[in-house]
């Protein structure tokens, strides 16, 4: 499903990327009343770190997951590129307004579902709050 993919050098960095390219939920925060955190998050936060110490290597990965990554993937990929790179991060989002695939989202305790056009489509019109994305 998810295509071959160049190796980053950092084994850390790939793990997260395997991790964010199965995904099937949206989670930037802690979860349910404990708040805790999911891989998935944990793993979006790596690769948002991996910016800073290898921004090339970060930024192939981010590319390759933008174009083989699950629905909730390519939507963690393209809302790293916001930080990154606006200008691709909005030409990715708009890329995918088109797909009806569907993922789990947690906002703290609260659980939904929407699809990955849908949730572009929001993203594209400035519908998120900073505790969507840190």
């Amino acid at each position: 499903m998810f295509g071959m993919r160049k190796k980053s050098g950092d084994p850390e960095l790939d793990a997260a990327v395997r991790e964010l390219a199965g995904a099937d939920t949206v989670a930037f925060g802690g979860v349910g009343f404990a708040g805790t955190l999911l891989p998935v998050t944990e793993a979006y936060r790596r690769v948002g770190e991996a910016f800073a110490q290898r921004p090339r290597q970060a930024r192939e990965q981010v590319d390759w997951l933008l174009r083989h990554g699950s629905p909730a993937g390519r939507a963690y990929a393209a809302t790293l590129l916001e930080e990154v790179d606006p200008a691709a991060a909005r030409d990715a989002w708009a890329a995918l307004r088109g797909i009806d695939d569907e993922f789990t989202t947690f906002t703290g305790c609260t659980m939904g579902s929407t699809t990955l056009g849908g949730y572009a489509a929001d993203r594209l019109a400035g519908q998120h709050t900073d505790d969507d994305t840190r």
